[in-house]
């Protein structure tokens, strides 16, 4: 059974529900109203009739005799009078040869009392009231009234509740029915969209929606949407990822087939042959290293050691080991310098500080400068490594922290074939896993800054787990 059909029963049992509960009540309180109308009409007849009753002593003295007065009985209300001993004393006129009581259960009760009678096919409501003389029971009225139109009224009533009832039912039916195709007709166009996807593994499409966009199909729509769009992105990355290593490992592999092939020729393994085997195998070593690294860092399981580090001796350290690659070409310099400390891995932030300094070399033509700082800011570290190369274009920033990026050539990666495009991705990782970020901005008028920044150190270090944020 469909969603759109269970909704449609479910509004109509809703409204066959809410129905039933207020014909009942309706049934109940027009009952009630219509007999408390009769009591009322036999309680004012009673009423009549006793303040104008004679009562007669009989021949012998001993007994009471109640005569009716000549009331005009209408032929819906009845009149008797029972005397003590069970005799009929008197009646109305309409009773004429009827000589059983009209109820004969109340002629017991003592009190006065309404009963319900069936007399042949005649249903009555009956009130019985003792008739008093001096303290002294002497006789017991009893006035009736037809309860034929209160079942006549009660059974048109229950015929409209009941024709009403099946007729509101069957439009809730279809109204729920109509509401619920126009509701849910998106929720098909999406469906749709899903299998067309599915078939044409085509994740740039997007599901229409022209409704409100706050309701909740216009929510439902935009959070796929907003899956798809990123599922695209995924597997777009996840493409370019498995191309840009194929593309990398593509490389040393052929030079080391080429040496081997060589020297199976040659039947000897020359030096050289197998110096440049080692140096490709040292670049596949590097490479999986990294590609491990951020496995590691994207999966949350970036193993650190949280120690207190002086940001300060770390970044001098780095310098110096970095000034090798700089030697006269470029001017490797500080800039504003402070103390700083923090809690992290002392490793993995100077292997930051290692991928910033080396790229910003790499990049800065010979007799530039790279500048390096240290301050604080708040509550945080700020660390910059600046150059004068020839900067990153704009529509390239968003992506420089992905793996394998390759933006403008103006930046393209070294000729000594160590770069793989990952050195930006690991430091990425790398500070986000110390709660910090990193940003990247253009320096007038060329060159390009990068600045990280990281929680200052409260006191004792804590060793914590690594968090990676996407």
């Amino acid at each position: 059974m469909s969603l759109r059909t269970r909704l449609a029963f479910l509004y109509t049992a809703i409204v066959g529900g809410i129905l039933l509960l207020f014909g009942t009540a309706i049934y109940i309180i027009v009952s009630v109203a219509l007999v408390n109308q009769i009591d009322a009409t036999l309680i004012r007849a009673t009423r009549e009739i006793i303040q104008t009753t004679r009562i007669e002593s009989s021949n012998s003295g001993d007994m009471q005799v109640v005569i009716l007065p000549p009331l005009d009985f209408s032929t819906d209300v009845f009149a008797q009078v029972w005397g003590r001993e069970n005799n009929l004393q008197a009646q109305s006129p309409n009773l004429s040869g009827f000589g059983s009581p009209l109820d004969p259960a109340g002629l017991l009760s003592g009190e006065a009392v309404f009963h319900n009678v069936t007399i042949g096919t005649a249903q009555l409501r009956v009130i019985t009231v003792p008739l008093m003389l001096s303290g002294r029971w002497i006789a017991s009225l009893q006035v009736a009234s037809s309860l034929a139109f209160v079942f006549a009224t009660q059974r048109v009533l229950l015929a409209v509740l009941i024709v009403g009832a099946v007729v509101s039912m069957a439009f809730a039916n279809f109204a729920g029915w109509l509401s619920t195709r126009q509701a849910l007709a998106s929720l098909e166009t999406v469906t749709q969209t899903a299998l067309q996807i599915t078939r044409a593994d085509d994740l740039s499409r997007r599901i229409p929606y022209d409704g409100p966009a706050e309701d909740e199909i216009g929510q439902l729509i935009r959070a796929f949407n907003q899956t798809l769009s990123r599922l695209e992105n995924l597997f777009n990355t996840q493409r370019r990822f498995v191309a840009d290593v194929g593309h990398e490992l593509r490389t040393p592999l052929t030079v080391i087939k080429g040496n081997v092939d060589l020297m199976r020729r040659m039947n000897c393994a020359d030096d050289e042959s197998m110096d440049s085997i080692e140096s490709e195998v040292d670049r596949l070593s590097r490479l999986v290293g990294d590609l491990l690294l951020l496995a590691q860092a994207e999966s949350g399981k970036l193993p650190l050691a949280w120690n207190p580090v002086e940001l300060d001796s770390l970044l001098l350290e780095a310098m110096q080991q970095m000034s090798v690659l700089a030697r006269d070409k470029i001017n490797l310099k500080l800039g504003e310098f402070d103390q700083v400390t923090v809690c992290g891995d002392p490793d993995r932030l100077k292997q930051v500080l290692v991928n910033l300094i080396g790229n910003a070399i790499k990049y800065t033509p010979a007799g530039g400068e790279v500048i390096l700082s240290l301050g604080k800011e708040g509550t945080k570290a700020r660390m910059t490594v600046s150059d004068s190369g020839p900067g990153i274009p704009a529509e390239d920033v968003p992506f420089i922290f992905e793996r394998f990026y390759r933006g403008e050539k103006s930046r393209t990666r070294s000729r000594d074939g160590k770069g793989f495009g990952l050195g930006l991705s690991i430091a990425y990782w790398i500070v986000r896993n110390h709660k910090g970020s990193i940003d990247v901005a253009p320096r007038q008028p060329n060159g390009t800054t990068f600045c990280v920044w990281l929680p200052l150190s409260p006191g004792e270090c804590k060793e914590k787990e690594a968090e990676t944020s996407t």
